[in-house]
């Protein structure tokens, strides 16, 4: 386990100090075992960490709302106390996400992006969703609204717990459309085309946003594209890592 801000971080170490590393960083909900397929045929090669990300798997939840911020802080604090170098770091979803902010602010050797979030999501309010935005504008029914939005909100909103609630709210709020256009490294990215959390559309808008980057199509799969077609995908890293 690795400490940082009193919570206990779990995570996967393989390989030797020796080698270029690659951080593997999972999605939304997700843990460990949602990168092992696609990590574990490159563990002879490179210096692996896989994380739990913190409130996820058997890693503790922040005590605190964290911003994206503080997650691409933890991952850097652990790639400097575990000793990688030369890092590529391959992130799906909110992992994803991560790992754009991670270079960003920090030397990325390079990008693996799988159907990564970047910004800010706008859906059209559905009946319920109307009826929520209605209570919390009634005085008194303040407090209704959000024992409704436990019934109301996102799969993931409903299967959180209270501070990781919050904490996807602060997620699914940040958009860094902008930003990542400023992103330099060699980047690709591998998207399905039947991908309704992150639309197919969203991957074609951040490889023009990223300068030196590819986008690797899946026709007809899903969100999890990358496992869908492990095959193709591990081969597809060897090929890009070099």
């Amino acid at each position: 386990m690795f400490e940082y801000e009193d919570i206990k971080i779990n995570y996967k170490e393989y390989g030797s100090k020796k080698q270029d590393s690659i951080v593997f960083l999972h999605g939304w909900g997700q843990n460990i075992e949602m990168m092992e397929p696609i990590a574990r045929p490159f563990v002879n090669k490179y210096h692996i960490l896989i994380i739990d990300l913190p409130g996820f798997g058997a890693s503790e939840e922040p005590k605190r709302i964290w911003k994206l911020d503080d997650f691409v802080e933890l991952i850097h604090k652990m790639i400097e106390k575990l000793d990688f170098k030369n890092v590529t770091i391959v992130g799906h979803s909110f992992g994803g996400k991560l790992a754009l902010m991670y270079a960003l602010k920090y030397d990325t050797r390079k990008l693996v992006l799988l159907a990564s979030s970047y910004k800010k999501k706008i859906k059209e309010l559905t009946t319920k969703q109307k009826v929520l935005k209605s209570l919390k504008k009634i005085p008194g029914l303040n407090k209704l609204s959000g024992i409704a939005k436990k019934h109301i909100g996102s799969t993931d909103y409903k299967n959180a717990t209270p501070m990781m609630r919050d904490i996807l709210v602060e997620h699914v709020n940040t958009d860094i459309s902008e930003e990542v256009e400023k992103i330099k490294c060699p980047t690709i990215m591998i998207w399905g085309t039947n991908d309704v959390d992150v639309p197919y559309e969203d991957g074609v808008e951040l490889s023009k946003r990223i300068k030196d980057s590819g986008l690797i199509t899946y026709e007809g799969c899903t969100h999890y594209a990358y496992l869908e077609r492990l095959t193709q995908t591990i081969s597809v890293l060897e090929s890009f890592l070099g």
